[in-house]
């Protein structure tokens, strides 16, 4: 049995030690914030200014009104126009311009007879995604241009008033209706900041007490191994909630992230994820015994499968399907599709029940194997 008065002292302890600590405290408390702003201003999947050039050989207002489609949206910014394909290269080369557009000599005529024209995009394929990215935009580009010129025509030959009725298509994003990229990222980031704060944190706990020599007299006294470990986590938990609320406190004030379901669930739900990743921490501070190394260790072991595997960046249904298997190992996973229910959905334990349940299973796990280690490290 746990004796109330034995934890309490072991967590007393362990928080005199953060508070005296203050710098590691100081970046415990600081961390959410600097990764909440790193990560939602500067991981944007949206795109947008795309840097562009234009060699115009038609000159002429029909020409000019393609190129005012690509001006008037904001996923291009025309910022320069040139005549030569010299000058192209060398832009596309600097890094100067990502996409090229060059318009044929020949294109209104070819507009005004009703014939298919070729308008050459050329795009910087170094960042392959964004340039994936900037040739759909641009293929739109030429949709809406095509659609404009149809309904002109039909217009001035007076017959769009007597077509029949066609089929209109009109897209509509349910969850996340703006498709903004912020609003799927800043979940993301919650994972993150728990994942790092845990390992951060109580992979070095025990570690400490075995460098300093202090774990022996922890062993001489009436203390337990589920006190000794418990008492540890609890400052941790504490300052671990406190970050979830930072982080879910400024996704929404700073990036206007709003959220369907029950705040409440999000800390619930969060308790349970942080639970695991705390003990996965001490778990690895109480076998490898050097704080360095089981904090390099903690942060290799959780930080990077969160980042790469669990969703967060990279959709897991693109990736190979043997790493797609990996990821299902992978505990952030399941605490992203959780907090991206609540976010988006407004969904509750009814959907999520799944999700919770393999939390609960990695943090009984996790809980399990810290006490088990630390109770045969202490015999």
């Amino acid at each position: 049995m746990i004796d109330p008065r034995r934890l309490a002292a072991i967590a007393r302890k362990e928080s005199l030690h953060i508070l005296r600590d203050w710098r590691s405290l100081a970046l415990a408390l600081a961390i959410p914030a600097l990764m909440i702003l790193l990560f939602g201003h500067a991981l944007s999947l949206d795109l947008t200014n795309v840097p562009t050039v234009v060699w115009d050989q038609s000159g002429t207002p029909a020409s000019r009104d393609f190129v005012s489609i690509l001006r008037g949206s904001p996923y291009f910014d025309v910022y320069k126009t040139t005549d030569s394909y010299r000058d192209i290269v060398a832009d596309l080369t600097a890094g100067r311009a990502m996409v090229a557009v060059v318009i044929p000599g020949n294109f209104a005529d070819r507009v005004a007879a009703g014939a298919p024209v070729a308008v050459q995009a050329a795009l910087d394929g170094s960042d392959a995604n964004t340039a994936r990215l900037a040739l759909n935009y641009v293929t739109a580009m030429g949709l809406i241009y095509n659609q404009n010129i149809s309904v002109t025509r039909a217009d001035l030959a007076g017959i769009l008033a007597d077509l029949p009725g066609g089929v209109e298509m009109q897209t509509r994003a349910v969850y996340n209706p703006d498709l903004r990229s912020q609003n799927s990222i800043v979940p993301g980031i919650i994972v993150v900041v728990m994942v790092v704060i845990a390992a951060m944190l109580t992979s070095v706990t025990v570690a400490r007490e075995w460098e300093n020599g202090t774990m022996e007299q922890l062993i001489s006294t009436p203390v337990r191994a589920p006190e000794i470990i418990l008492g540890k986590v609890v400052p941790y938990f504490v300052i671990g909630i406190f970050d979830v609320g930072l982080a879910v406190f400024m996704g929404t004030v700073v990036f206007d992230v709003p959220i369907r379901g029950n705040t409440a669930l999000i800390f619930a739900l969060a308790s349970i994820f942080l639970t695991g990743a705390l003990f996965f921490g001490m778990l690895l501070s109480i076998n490898l015994k050097r704080q360095f190394l089981a904090n390099q260790a903690a942060l290799t072991a959780s930080y990077l499968p969160t980042i790469m595997l669990s969703g967060f960046v990279f959709s897991v249904s693109n990736m190979p399907v043997p790493i797609q298997y990996i990821t299902y190992i992978v505990p952030a996973k399941y605490m992203i599709n959780i907090l991206r229910g609540i976010y988006f959905k407004g969904v509750g334990l009814e959907v999520l029940w799944l999700n919770v349940l393999l939390l609960s299973i990695y943090a009984a796990v996790m809980v399990a194997l810290a006490h088990k280690r630390l109770k045969l490290k202490l015999e």
